[in-house]
């Protein structure tokens, strides 16, 4: 089941970085958001903040871990017949 998940193909890599680049804009307007329209009624604030934590986090944890996949042995033969 594991080796499942590191099978990589041009689909893939457009995917992990679309992916990244959606929790990196989500992380920006969560941030925005908490800032200026969510009121400071019950620890709202902060759990937004929280959220939009983990996704700077996880934004670059998707795009490393998509490049470290990508540079496996035996990934360069799958991704040549990629057009970029």
């Amino acid at each position: 089941m594991a080796h499942r998940f590191l099978v990589l193909g041009c689909r893939t890599m457009r995917d992990g970085v679309v992916v990244s680049f959606v929790f990196l804009a989500a992380a920006v307007l969560l941030f925005l958001a908490a800032t200026h329209v969510v009121p400071a009624v019950a620890f709202a604030q902060q759990l937004v903040l929280l959220l939009a934590l983990v996704l700077i986090v996880l934004a670059p944890v998707v795009l490393v871990s998509t490049f470290l996949i990508a540079v496996l042995p035996g990934a360069r033969a799958k991704l040549e017949n990629c057009e970029h």
